[in-house]
């Protein structure tokens, strides 16, 4: 099942960063997204419009943004509406679970939801998507998930990115 990851409604707004452009996309007063221009399951084309309605979340999404990448840890206290299947939504709401400067295997992960669902097991590949797929990085931490043994794979925004992102947090990988 595919959902289109930006509506009719949507405001999106470019941010600078340290590791380059970023999109921020609202609808309704949540963020629905938050993309490295040009990464991995960028949207295109970006059918969102620069708007006054989500400016004061925007906002709020900058100064959060400029703390963390200053090297602090702010609270994530935006409101974050991500779209995607039950599955993907459940994994998502794992990796908010993941505490900064720390990583977790996808293998983990799997192991995680399959206990939080009274499953005995989830295939790792199908979490592993649902975490490339995340539509809102660095608020719903899929950065920090490695590999099982301690390899940096399978980030959207790139491996280097991802490398900077986790040393910045002061992660052991």
């Amino acid at each position: 099942m595919s959902l289109p990851l930006l509506g009719p409604e949507a405001e999106t707004k470019w941010i600078g960063s340290p590791l380059g452009r970023i999109l921020l996309a609202a609808e309704e007063g949540a963020l629905v997204g938050l993309w490295f221009e040009g990464q991995k399951y960028f949207p295109d084309p970006v059918v969102g419009r620069e708007g006054e309605k989500n400016r004061l979340l925007f906002s709020l999404a900058e100064e959060w943004l400029s703390r963390y990448f200053a090297g602090e840890n702010p609270p994530p206290a935006l409101p974050l509406a991500p779209k995607g299947s039950a599955f993907r939504l459940s994994v998502w709401r794992l990796l908010r679970q993941i505490p900064y400067g720390e990583t977790l295997s996808y293998s983990a992960l799997a192991e995680r939801l399959a206990a939080g669902e009274g499953r005995k097991a989830l295939p790792v590949r199908a979490v592993a998507g649902a975490v490339a797929h995340n539509p809102i990085s660095l608020l719903i931490p899929c950065h920090r998930v490695i590999g099982k043994s301690g390899e940096l794979t399978g980030y959207a925004g790139g491996i280097d990115r991802k490398r900077w992102l986790l040393t910045l947090e002061g992660a052991e990988f």
